[in-house]
Formats: structure tokens, C-alpha cells, sequence
């Protein structure tokens, strides 16, 4: 699928990875719609910077765990661009615990991290499906985490949310087959602003990778855009690691 001209939802496109997909995209040509929850100023900029470049873009706010408010979102920006092609499911959060506090990992961060990092991204594909199978063609790409592959990361809650993400994709790849294509992006460490105040620990992640450097959010994206522009791909998980996992 060629990204020219077509249209984009990007969840949680204010900051971070979200952010270079948007612009990743609207500099393939596509028209982006940049979802946010809180960050409606980062959502704002965002759009700002797409604009200011002769491209279109625009800041809807939703919840992703939010099933009603998803439907919504995809209304509005169906009203203002006409259908959507293409969904970018990269709204997701986490908390940090320690992997063996298992007594950390309460109820509450459970429902927390599942309502959005698999649920909402269920919700979005469920929402913008109908239009991309209306046009006979669409991509998604659910962003999941190398740390769904390995059982590690900001905490176990988090780890099992990812590699729900990545059943999610198969399961949505077989769905919505032949019309629309699934795939998953599972980065590993990338350098956003979480990991700010933290650039020692970064350095010396770096050294320990075969490739010797931490993905940047550009990076990400441009394997999401490849994953959606190619045609003969679907129900795949990319890992884009700088050989984290090898």
C-alpha cells in the first residue's frame, strides 16, 4: 500500500514514537489523524509541525480504553477526512516494578495496563475496521515490545500486556483477512523521554547491542510506515532491537 493520500490514525501521536510515526507518515503523504488522551499540547505540536511542512494533520482526543470514545474519535475523523486506511496502535502504558515483586503487581495495574495496551488497541481496529474493509484495503500496525518476546521489562504486568498485543495481532491478522493486513513493531530499548535522567544506564545498554547504539523514535517508525506499505506481509512481529534479542 502506497501511504500517499491515504489516511492515518496514529494513537498517542504527541510524544515519543507516536510522534515520528505521525511525521513519518505525513512525509510519505499521508493525511494524519493524531490521537492523544492527556498530552493535548504534545498532540497539538505535533499537528503544528506536519501543517507547518504542507501537510494535514489533525489532534482528536480520546481514551483508547474507552470503547464509546474510540467510536468517536473514528466518527470525527471519518467527518473530517472522509475513511481511514491505516491505524498506528501505539498508545500504551506501563508502571515500573521490579519482575519478582510479584505483590507489586496489583489488581489495579492489571486492569490498568490491559484496559489500554490490549483492549484499546482492540477497540481502535474494531472502530476503524469497517472503513478500511469499505475501501477493500487497509494496514494496521499494533506497537508491542521486545519485552512481550522476552518476559523482561518495566515490569511483569507490562511484559504479559506486550505479548498479549502480539496474540492480538495474529488474531486480528486472521480476522480481517484478505482486506486488511496486521502486523506488529516490538522495539526495544528506544531513545524517548522516558529514559531521561537515565543516559548512563542508556550508554551502557548500548555497548552490550550487536549494532552498539539505542533505537531512535525515527527509527521506529520507519518500520512501522514499511510494515504498512508492504502488501505481502501480515500477522508478522518485527522486533527492531539493534540485536537486543539476539
Amino acid at each position: 500500500m502506497r501511504l500517499m493520500n491515504k489516511i492515518a490514525l496514529v494513537t498517542g501521536g504527541g510524544t515519543g514514537i507516536g510522534r515520528a510515526a505521525c511525521m513519518e507518515l505525513a512525509e510519505r503523504g499521508a493525511a494524519v489523524a493524531v490521537n492523544y488522551s492527556r498530552s493535548k499540547v504534545e498532540a497539538e505540536e505535533t499537528v503544528r509541525l506536519i501543517t507547518e511542512k504542507g501537510g494535514r494533520a489533525i489532534a482528536v482526543q480520546a481514551d483508547v480504553a474507552q470503547d464509546q470514545e474510540v467510536r468517536d474519535m473514528v466518527a470525527v475523523i471519518v467527518e473530517h477526512f472522509g475513511s481511514v486506511d491505516v491505524l498506528v496502535n501505539n498508545a500504551s502504558i506501563t508502571r515500573h516494578i521490579p519482575l519478582p515483586d510479584l505483590e507489586a503487581a496489583t489488581e489495579d495495574i492489571w486492569d490498568e495496563l490491559y484496559a489500554v495496551n490490549v483492549k484499546g488497541m482492540f477497540f481502535c481496529a474494531r472502530a476503524a475496521a469497517p472503513y478500511m474493509k469499505n475501501n477493500n484495503q487497509g494496514a494496521i500496525v499494533n506497537v508491542g515490545s521486545i519485552a512481550g518476546l522476552s518476559g523482561s521489562g518495566s515490569s511483569l504486568p507490562y511484559a504479559v500486556s506486550k505479548a498479549a498485543v502480539h496474540g492480538l495481532t495474529k488474531s486480528l491478522a486472521r480476522a480481517l483477512a484478505p482486506d486488511i493486513r496486521v502486523c506488529s513493531v516490538a522495539p526495544g530499548a528506544v531513545a524517548t523521554r522516558w529514559w531521561a535522567g537515565r543516559e548512563e544506564q542508556m550508554e551502557r545498554l548500548s555497548t552490550n547491542l550487536l549494532l552498539q547504539r539505542i533505537s531512535t523514535p525515527e527509527d521506529i517508525a520507519e518500520a512501522i510506515c514499511s510494515a504498512l506499505e508492504q502488501d505481502s506481509m501480515t500477522g508478522q512481529i518485527i522486533p527492531v532491537d539493534c540485536g537486543q534479542t539476539m
